[in-house]
């Protein structure tokens, strides 16, 4: 027996088994340790501006962890409280209207009943207000939950906030160490390495930018929409919009779809008709057109795979796969040009 490829085996056995549980056990915390790591990449030339200019390395890193928190966080947590206390108004609003909304809807069925056009239709005037009370009914529950369930959440984002901030001071302090070491283990090649590298830090930063600049379009856009429509708050609405427009092809629905709806309902009816026509043809259709082609400019990548692996990203992975989606694509698109510059020349000259 050869003992020393039996040796081999065991060692390189024992070795992928124990690296697949310490990888099982950082599950857990696979999200904040890859925004870490994002972020990091992203700020990582400031810090070394920075550092270079104050010659203090943790110094250096708080105020670059300072910095991310005024540009990046606190936007997000000003904004999500604006959220829940909009939506929890909106939900008082509809709630104490649901008998002005009740005559509306009456009042809708009498004149279908008398135009010319409609009224051999038979219209049940019991069954569609019972049908439009308990639609009103299930929006405003909804509203309503979603904003109890973030809140009952915000502790669990916290800790993992917390988390992810902790690990981002250390990838920034120590990130280009680590790196070193990982590419010193790793039997790919320093050129090789480099390109992995460049390629997820250019693919993050793209797909963030291109997130940014289509949610800007679309909140601009559904801010004005809803400013002539007359609905109260609207420049906040566009601002939640421009958040919420981070899921590629459904994000930007959940605001203008049930505002529409609500407007409907109250009786504006060319108000209610125009939200949900701009939106479905304009807003809708924004991020399918523009986010392929911004993101796909900077990564190299088409914009059929752009659009399917942000979105497969998404169902995989939640709200981070819009940016782990695209990651996976450059990097297995590097891999294989890997493959075309080395090892095919390789085995064309066997």
């Amino acid at each position: 027996m050869d003992f020393a490829k039996l040796r081999n085996i065991l060692f390189f056995g024992l070795l992928a088994a124990i690296t697949l549980i310490f990888f099982y056990i950082l599950r857990p915390f696979a999200m904040p340790i890859f925004w870490a790591a994002v972020i990091a990449s992203i700020f990582y030339p400031l810090y070394q501006k920075i550092k270079k200019f104050l010659k203090l390395e943790n110094v250096s890193v708080v105020i670059t962890l300072i910095t991310i928190f005024i540009i990046i966080i606190l936007p997000l947590i000003l904004l999500s409280s604006l959220l829940i206390k909009e939506s929890i108004e909106l939900y008082s609003a509809i709630d104490n209207s649901r008998s002005e909304i009740n005559s509306n809807i009456q009042q809708s069925i009498g004149w279908l009943k008398t135009n010319p056009y409609t009224k051999n239709l038979n219209f049940d005037d019991k069954f569609w207000v019972e049908k439009f009370s308990e639609g009103t009914k299930i929006v405003t529950s909804y509203i309503f939950a979603s904003a109890r369930s973030f809140t009952q959440n915000s502790l669990i984002f916290l800790v993992m906030f917390m988390i992810m901030f902790y690990t981002l001071f250390y990838f920034l302090r120590d990130g280009a160490s680590m790196l070193k070491k990982l590419m010193y283990l790793s039997p790919l090649g320093d050129k090789n390495e480099q390109t992995l590298y460049k390629k997820f830090t250019s693919t993050a930063r793209a797909a963030i930018k291109g997130t940014l600049v289509i949610g800007l379009i679309q909140g601009a856009i559904g801010g004005l929409m809803f400013f002539i429509a007359g609905v109260e708050g609207a420049l906040i609405w566009g601002v939640i919009m421009v958040v919420s427009s981070i899921i590629p092809a459904l994000g930007s629905y959940v605001i203008w779809v049930p505002a529409g709806i609500i407007m409907l309902v109250l009786g504006n009816v060319w108000q209610g008709i125009m939200i949900l026509v701009v939106g479905a043809v304009i807003i809708g259709t924004i991020d399918n057109i523009l986010r392929p082609i911004l993101v796909g400019k900077d990564t190299q990548m088409h914009p059929l795979l752009i659009l399917f692996s942000t979105l497969g990203g998404i169902v995989l992975f939640g709200i981070s796969g819009f940016v782990i989606g695209p990651i996976f694509t450059a990097l297995l698109l590097a891999f294989w040009e890997m493959y075309a510059h080395h090892y095919r020349r390789e085995l064309s000259n066997n």
